[in-house]
């Protein structure tokens, strides 16, 4: 089986993503408003509660979101320690069944990583 690249996975996200939201199906835009407010910096910033979307992702076991959530916590300062912490947190939570996903994770981590000291993209 093939994995996405990094780029495919965003492009295909994207214009599914825009498929979707402009299908004319208003629900649907209120529900993407409601999950993008919720990453926003507020009483938690952007970088944790994108952690905590990680751990949610892993446990529930979907690597679509846990590609999100480790592209978005990167691009809001996580470090490669963090977000193993953050695996750590989903598989004690979730347990041996979350293993899988943490293989996932990883690869698309170092992946991320890869692709952003490539382009000089991370942030300090």
């Amino acid at each position: 089986m093939k994995t996405r690249t990094t780029q495919e996975t965003r492009l295909y996200r994207t214009e599914m993503n825009d498929k979707i939201l402009n299908s004319g199906f208003r629900d649907y835009n209120k529900f993407f408003a409601l999950d993008n407010k919720a990453y926003i910096d507020g009483a938690l910033p952007a970088k944790i509660k994108e952690l905590m979307g990680l751990v949610g992702s892993m446990v529930l076991r979907c690597n679509d979101c846990i590609f999100y959530h480790i592209d978005r916590s990167i691009e809001e300062g996580a470090s490669k320690d963090e977000l193993m912490e953050s695996f750590n947190i989903a598989l004690i939570i979730g347990g041996s069944i979350v293993i899988p996903h943490l293989r996932y994770a990883f690869q698309a981590m170092d992946e991320i990583f890869e692709e952003k000291e490539k382009n000089g993209k991370l942030k300090e």
